[in-house]
């Protein structure tokens, strides 16, 4: 379903028993609704079920408030936990940034060919490196000092420019900031990180130099969510580039740019079109 058509996505996840497709399924087809996509995940290791619809909403024989109020009776039943979002929709998004600007390039490009349904609400760094490509794209730039004993000032300032610009998405494209606890708690599943390496390996800083060193033979981005631990978020989505015995450091970082670009837009389109499912330490994903 493009994101023009009026319609509805369902995320649901549950305890894994007999017939849940089945009543999902008669329940939208009860009130004439046509599926559009149904995609599931059957965890037999964890006893769970996932899954993800779209719904043509057009033929409904109730209104969609009641539709999605009446599905509580069938979500409660199977133990549900449960998200409906309604079609068309773009998501209200900011982007924090330090000094590269190669991810936030690829966020503003993709979003301005219509590929990302989000709405850039403003462009927030630490330094000002990012601030003319902000200008170019007509978009607000907020600069936040974090240095030395500002940090947690910072924070608080970016915690109010989140909340009065009713950011549903907050995305950290190569802001080098490690983010406090009560930050991360307080914006869970709503903070996509992209790191300049293939998680969990080399974590922190410098991971280019770290696989220089080792001798890789692949270098990666990791696209995850982020919460209190460092760089150990569910992952989202992960690119990796071959790398040749004659590259050096430089080239594994020009390598590894491509693969967080790319990586970070996937998991962004994921998130924003409700294809992952965080489940503990790791996300469920629904590509498209």
């Amino acid at each position: 379903m493009t994101n023009h058509v009026e319609g509805l996505i369902l995320k649901l996840n549950c305890p894994d028993q007999p017939g849940i497709v089945a009543k999902i399924a008669s329940y939208v087809a009860g009130h004439s609704g046509n599926l559009v996509e149904f995609a599931q995940f059957s965890d037999s290791l964890g006893g769970k079920f996932f899954a993800r619809l779209e719904i043509d909403t057009r033929s409904l024989d109730v209104e969609l408030h009641d539709f999605i109020e009446g599905f509580g009776t069938l979500g409660r039943s199977l133990r549900a936990e449960w998200h409906f979002r309604r079609l068309p929709y773009r998501m209200r998004t900011a982007v924090l940034v330090t000094k590269t600007d190669h991810c936030l390039n690829e966020i503003l490009w993709r979003a301005q060919m219509g590929e990302l349904p989000v709405e850039i609400t403003s462009i927030i760094g630490n330094r000002t490196h990012c601030q003319n490509l902000a200008k170019q794209y007509g978009i607000a730039f907020h600069h936040v000092d974090m240095d030395g004993d500002k940090r947690e000032a910072g924070f608080r300032d970016i915690q109010g420019l989140l909340q009065s610009q009713k950011v549903e998405l907050a995305v950290l494209a190569r802001f080098m900031q490690i983010l406090p606890d009560w930050f991360c708690e307080e914006y869970r599943g709503k903070l996509i990180n992209i790191h300049h390496s293939f998680l969990p390996a080399f974590i922190g800083a410098n991971p280019y130099r770290q696989a220089y060193e080792r001798g890789v033979k692949l270098i990666g981005a990791t696209c995850h969510y982020v919460t209190s631990d460092l760089d150990a978020g569910p992952i989202i989505e992960q690119e990796v580039e071959r790398v040749q015995h004659f590259h050096s450091p430089a080239d594994l970082a020009r390598l590894g740019r491509n693969c967080e670009r790319t990586a970070l837009a996937k998991g962004i389109r994921y998130h924003v079109h409700d294809r992952t499912i965080i489940d503990g330490n790791r996300a469920i994903v629904f590509p498209d």
